[in-house]
């Protein structure tokens, strides 16, 4: 199978971490283990009409921008796309790149809409619905496990709890999966425009609808709550309904295509999970860190702050990099090693602090019930094409894993 070349530190000064390309077709991790030990705090050069940007690369570095959203806003965009364009059109509308009061009356709506309670009663939804999945590409030769199990979880569990209408699914998300990142590098900051104006439009619709006809959902609970005794803007409604597709559904699915594919590397951890040597709650902690699904987030400096010795100064822009963050020596023991029974795990993958992810219970019920069934019904895992990864600087991973997985002999008994 092809492997990714390892991008060798050296050629740091000539690249620009802000190409979707270097994501997907290099594999970056000298790079980040390079600026861990000699740059924690490296500044990245300006790119063409793109300013400059500083590189936050160590774990504990990250949890001191992700703790402080007095010094470290979110307000003028939290990825890299809209901080190098000078903002997002979202702020202020969209959770994640508000801060202060509003972020949290805002949040209060939607973590009532994602309750235990509620992630709770559809954690047996899932598992069937994983189970037949996987019962499904069993009897099958092989599968594209990316396209046939991973892209059909989260967008199902999202969808539902959006009451999305099954006919509309596929083209939700199609746009959501095109407004964030691609499976080909020719695609333009202009396709995804397209696609993220798309999506939004379609949720201004179904909001419009259901502030008029509301029902159990969340878009309904979105469009139809009050914060100090008025309703949330119908723009806010749409950009959290967007924000929540997206988190619902691309990053959950990076992750289970990645995890298995590092089962498949792994066949000793494979055959410890099967065994029953190591549970599902730590083997999908693991995962998580492994795949780290967003690769960057970022924040706008308000005011001067030294971070690791170095000096930022106020309205830089910060970048904190989970795909290096995850991996630092001085926070995980044999940080490179895909150990499935890692404890502790104090990884970043849902962020830390006030913009902790909300979806971050769901996502380990839907890897966990994922890990369960192939645990279950499946006793080898063939990769029987080359894995594919994603064009994107946010979302990372492979998308497309071909394997055959071969039926445990109690299934085929």
């Amino acid at each position: 199978m092809t492997e990714r070349p390892v991008l060798d530190p050296s050629e740091l000064a000539t690249v620009d971490l802000n190409a979707a390309a270097i994501h997907a077709e290099f594999d970056l991790s000298e790079v980040w283990r390079y600026l861990r030990t000699n740059h924690p705090l490296y500044w990245h050069r300006p790119v063409g009409t793109n300013p400059g940007f500083w590189v936050v690369t160590r774990h504990a570095d990250a949890m001191q921008v992700y703790r402080d959203s007095q010094r470290f806003t979110s307000t003028s965009g939290n990825v890299l796309e809209t901080l190098l364009e000078g903002g997002d059109s979202a702020t202020g509308l969209m959770l994640a790149v508000t801060d202060g009061p509003r972020h949290g009356e805002v949040r209060r709506i939607i973590a009532g809409a994602l309750s235990s309670a509620n992630l709770d009663r559809l954690a047996a939804r899932i598992d069937a619905q994983v189970r037949e999945l996987v019962a499904r590409a069993v009897d099958d030769d092989e599968c594209d496990l990316g396209r046939d199990i991973a892209a059909q979880v989260p967008m199902v569990t999202i969808c539902d709890l959006l009451a999305v209408p099954d006919e509309d699914r596929p083209y939700v998300h199609r746009l959501a999966s095109s407004s964030v990142s691609s499976h080909v590098p020719a695609h333009t900051k202009t396709d995804a425009w397209t696609a993220k104006n798309e999506i939004l439009g379609y949720f201004l619709a179904l909001a419009e609808r259901r502030r008029g006809e509301p029902g159990d959902d969340l878009v309904s609970a979105l469009a139809n709550a009050r914060v100090r005794g008025q309703l949330l803007a119908i723009e806010e409604v749409v950009f959290n309904c967007y924000s929540l597709i997206l988190g619902g559904d691309e990053t959950t699915r990076l992750a289970m295509t990645g995890g298995v594919h590092a089962l498949v590397e792994n066949p000793d951890q494979w055959r410890a999970f099967r065994d029953g040597d190591v549970g599902v709650t730590a083997a999908v902690e693991e995962i998580l860190r492994w795949t780290t699904p967003s690769r960057h987030l970022g924040r706008l400096a308000t005011e001067p702050v030294e971070i690791s010795g170095g000096r930022v100064a106020a309205k830089d822009i910060v970048t904190i990099w989970l795909a290096s963050a995850n991996f630092d020596e001085r926070e995980f023991e044999q940080a490179e090693s895909f150990r499935l029974g890692r404890d502790p795990n104090r990884h970043l993958t849902f962020a830390y602090g006030p913009h902790f992810c909300l979806g971050a219970k769901l996502a380990r019920i839907q890897l966990g019930a994922t890990l369960t069934a192939l645990r279950d019904m499946v006793v080898g895992i063939e990769l029987t094409g080359a894995p594919q990864w994603v064009y994107s600087n946010f979302i990372g991973g492979t998308f497309g894993l071909p394997v055959a997985l071969i039926a445990a002999p109690s299934r085929t008994s």
